[in-house]
């Protein structure tokens, strides 16, 4: 079993000194952490060179504040975190700064002032749904940043403060568009009801609940920087892994269709539909003159406007053969794919694994009970 840096107990007994020093974020690739750093660099940079161009280079007043590079920071290494979304950014870090001027204002003593400041920054940004770490950190300029900040008052939380935050956001927009692929603003992907109605997706009936992830959350008593939608699509995708290890000795060459019905991608449409009535199934693979995958078709691609199928087949959902065929769990269960065609390396068809294919290699699996009986 892996072991899991934030665990004390499972460390090598040299490494336990150390444990409170070693990074936990999950999930994290160190392509991820170059390119952050690179964001970042980017980020920071136009942001400044953008708000000094906009309004000046002010010497009594900065084009830039420090808690900009804090919220670079969320925005470009963890970008699907809650504190890293856009209205957390901008509102955060605006609302923040002018809980921070409000309190300069009305407490004459910084110190009971700069307390203060934070503490009601933080109440703020809960109540407006963007809390946002860096905003602590903007409440404290407006209270200390000088002469200059003071005497802008009010207007220090415009500009530069939202000005920075709003600059950096649009710039964190395209950086994770073009460059990271990362979803951002981040929008959990929830699965919805295979035909359009209000039923759940087949994985989604059975297992744990959406109430099961509330109750242990209760219990735990802790906040976490996920989001709910995201905590319960990872913990589905380690129920799967998890029950793909426990029966990983079945592969797609297993139990996948040798005979497979295939169609030219300039046959006729007519031609097509005929083929899958005939031999009642529901996916056709396209094969090229050289005998590779082109795609596939179904009933869905030829009520599409074409004359052959190639002009209406859709990209074709592959696997390995030595790829265990729980792995197609996952596929399978998505509402466009009912097949999955095998490959080999040349993108040759070695065979088709169907729903019913895997659903019959399901129902002949031994239960975890009855293989324990069975090892006792």
């Amino acid at each position: 079993m892996p072991v899991s840096p934030s665990d004390p107990e499972r460390q090598p007994s040299w490494k336990r000194p150390f444990h409170l020093f070693m990074p936990i974020l999950p999930g994290a690739t160190f392509r991820d952490r170059l390119l952050a750093c690179f964001g970042a660099l980017l980020g920071i940079g136009l942001t400044g060179l953008m708000c000094s161009l906009m309004f000046g280079r002010d010497p009594h007043l900065p084009f830039i504040v420090a808690p900009i590079g804090a919220s670079s920071v969320l925005l470009f290494a963890v970008p699907s975190s809650p504190l890293a979304q856009p209205w957390s950014i901008v509102g955060g870090n605006t609302i923040s700064a002018l809980v921070g001027v409000a309190a300069s204002r009305l407490v004459p003593d910084p110190m009971l002032a700069i307390g203060l400041a934070a503490g009601l920054s933080i109440a703020a940004m809960s109540l407006t749904r963007c809390l946002h770490p860096p905003g602590g950190a903007a409440a404290l300029t407006a209270v200390i940043g000088g002469p200059a900040v003071a005497a802008a008052g009010f207007s220090f939380a415009l500009v530069p403060v939202a000005l920075n935050s709003i600059v950096l956001v649009l710039l964190g927009l395209a950086f994770h568009k073009v460059l990271s692929r990362h979803s951002y603003p981040h929008v959990a992907k929830s699965p919805s009801g295979t035909h359009g109605t209000k039923d759940p997706p087949p994985q989604d009936r059975t297992g744990f609940r959406a109430e099961d992830i509330d109750a242990a959350l209760a219990e735990l008593g802790e906040t976490f920087d996920i989001e709910r939608d995201d905590l319960d699509r990872l913990l589905r995708r380690v129920e799967m892994h998890a029950f793909m290890r426990s029966h990983s000795e079945l592969t797609c060459a297993d139990i996948m269709s040798r005979d497979v019905v295939s169609v030219a991608p300039d046959a006729g449409l007519e031609a097509a539909h005929a083929l899958l009535l005939d031999h009642g199934i529901r996916t056709l693979p396209v094969i090229d003159g050289a005998g590779r995958l082109a795609g596939t078709v179904g009933l869905r691609e030829l009520a599409r406007p074409g004359r052959t199928v190639g002009d209406v087949m859709s990209r074709a959902s592959v696997a390995d053969p030595g790829m265990a065929a729980l792995g197609l769990l996952g596929p399978l269960t998505e509402p466009s794919i009912h097949a999955v065609v095998i490959v080999d390396a040349e993108n040759r068809v070695l065979g088709l694994v169907t729903q019913t294919d895997l659903l019959a290699a399901i129902s002949h699996m031994p239960s975890r009970d009855t293989r324990l009986a069975a090892e006792t």
